[in-house]
Formats: C-alpha cells, sequence, structure tokens
C-alpha cells in the first residue's frame, strides 16, 4: 500500500486556474479529475491520496472536501484559508462543520507567489498559523528557495504546528545549483516539527531532457536532512505530466530510494504521510 501525498484536481468549467497561463504550460489547460487520477495511482499500488489546495478561494476547499466524502481514495485534504482573516479559528470550524469535514488535515497558501520574502513572518499570518496549530492541523509551505529562512524562523516560533515543505522547497534543479536551497533545507530539516515530501523534482530539472541522476543530488540531501521518518512521496500530478507520466514519477521516486531498507521505504511511501496527516 502506497500513499500519494500530494495531488491536485481542478475543473476548469467550475472555475479557471488562472496560474495556469503561457505555452509551458498548455498541456495542463484542461480539467482532471479524480476518475483521470485512480487508473494510474490504483495499478501501482496507491490506495490513498493527499488532495492539496491549488487555487485561493475559498469556494475550492468545501468542494474538496465533498470530493473526498465521495471518492475513498482521498484520504486527508490540504485547503485553504485566509491565515490574515481575524477569524482563523472560526473558518477553520466552519469546514469542519461542511460535508466531508472529517477529512480536513491541513491549510496550504501559495507563499512562493508572495512578493515579501518574510509573508511568513507578518504578525497577522503567525496568528493565522497559530489558529491552524490550536484546529490541530498541519500547515503545508509551498515556496521558492529564498523563503526558506522565513519558513525556518516561522516553523522555529510555532514548535506546536507541524510544517510540510512541498516539492522540497523547489531547488533549481535545471541548473544543478545546490546552495544556498541545500543550507537553507537542513536548517529547516533541523526543527523537529518539520517534514518534507518527495514531490515536484521533474518540473524543477528540465523537463524535456531530465534523468534519473539530475535529481539524485537533491533527494540525497533531502533524504540526508530530514530522514525517511520525515520524508513523504508525492507525485504533484496533473502538474507532473508537464515532465513526466505518473508511472514515472513513481518509478524515480523507487529508483531514488532504491539504497533505503524496507522500513525506511515504508515511512517515504506510507508512514510519514498517515502519522502526519492523521490518515
Amino acid at each position: 500500500m502506497t500513499v500519494d501525498a500530494h495531488h491536485h484536481v481542478w475543473d476548469l468549467s467550475v472555475r479557471d486556474q488562472d496560474w495556469i497561463r503561457g505555452p509551458e504550460l498548455e498541456p495542463i489547460r484542461r480539467s482532471f479529475t479524480i476518475a483521470d487520477l485512480e487508473p494510474q495511482a490504483r495499478p501501482i499500488g496507491v490506495d490513498r491520496t493527499v488532495l492539496v489546495q491549488t487555487v485561493t478561494v475559498a469556494e475550492e476547499t468545501p468542494e474538496f472536501l465533498a470530493l473526498a466524502e465521495q471518492n475513498e481514495i482521498i484520504a486527508g485534504v490540504v485547503g485553504w484559508t485566509d491565515l490574515t482573516s481575524p477569524d482563523v479559528a472560526d473558518r477553520l470550524a466552519r469546514l469542519r462543520e461542511l460535508p466531508g469535514g472529517s477529512y480536513l488535515r491541513g491549510i496550504r497558501h501559495q507563499v512562493q507567489g508572495e512578493a515579501d520574502p518574510e509573508w511568513l513572518l507578518r504578525p497577522d499570518v503567525r496568528r493565522g498559523l497559530a489558529a491552524v496549530a490550536e484546529a490541530g492541523l498541519v500547515y503545508d509551505l509551498v515556496v521558492l528557495p529564498h523563503q526558506l529562512p522565513a519558513c525556518v524562523e516561522a516553523a522555529a516560533s510555532l514548535p506546536h504546528l507541524t510544517f510540510v515543505l512541498d516539492h522540497v522547497g523547489k531547488p533549481p534543479i535545471a541548473s544543478g545549483s545546490l546552495e544556498p536551497w541545500a543550507s537553507h533545507l537542513r536548517a529547516l530539516a533541523a526543527l523537529p516539527n518539520t517534514a518534507c515530501k518527495l514531490s515536484g523534482m521533474v518540473t524543477e530539472a528540465d523537463r524535456k531532457n531530465w534523468r534519473v541522476e539530475d535529481l539524485r543530488p537533491y533527494a540525497e540531501t533531502v533524504l540526508d536532512a530530514f530522514t525517511p521518518s520525515r520524508l513523504m512521496f508525492g507525485s504533484d500530478w496533473p502538474v507532473c505530466t508537464l515532465a513526466a507520466s505518473y508511472a514515472d514519477v513513481w518509478d524515480t521516486a523507487v529508483a531514488l530510494t532504491r539504497g533505503l531498507g524496507q522500513d525506511e521505504r515504508h515511512q517515504v511511501f506510507e508512514g510519514t504521510a498517515t502519522r502526519v496527516y492523521r490518515l
């Protein structure tokens, strides 16, 4: 059994995905559903998934919760709410009262799109993050490498909140550079209330010409920093299809973790996500 700790769905007939712009993203400018995902995920043993926020629209999270209630494969939802709102706690409570509300496991904001590299450290945002912790939820970090120092400070200041780093912090794999990403990542991993997703690497590489060996230095850095007990597999489907099929992403993750023992592989592909997201 395997947990896919990070994937998306969207329906362009319901709302536009305004981030899908330009020729590079044209291949994913269509709707993607759970019915599209399951035939790719189940044959490789994925029996549970975490459905993750895509847009900063309040209506999306209730839709995802309803989807989780209707689809057995979805075991948890990472949704969105406005962290800067003074009534974050009430908003989270209302989400949990909705159909499928029991599937809410975490919150995410597109911090990577914020101009302020210290957005996470704003007093109103910290207040929101504290409310996420009080609600017993996890906070997913979708950030760029230069925003990692703020992640470190935020996680250190909120030891009761678990921070999960998406897509290994989006290192510049296409350029082959490790620093300063690696140093910042190690600083984050040094905090016990952090975890990381082994996800999103194929789209940070040269999307047309990447090889497993291009990803290995980054995967090894993450494995060493977080250890398998705080690392979890995520496909980042369907965004990953810009560079690789679902099966290719799976095979790559298996190749990058081949040196691990059986128990360690279990953590990466099932145990960590199950524990962190309480699936």
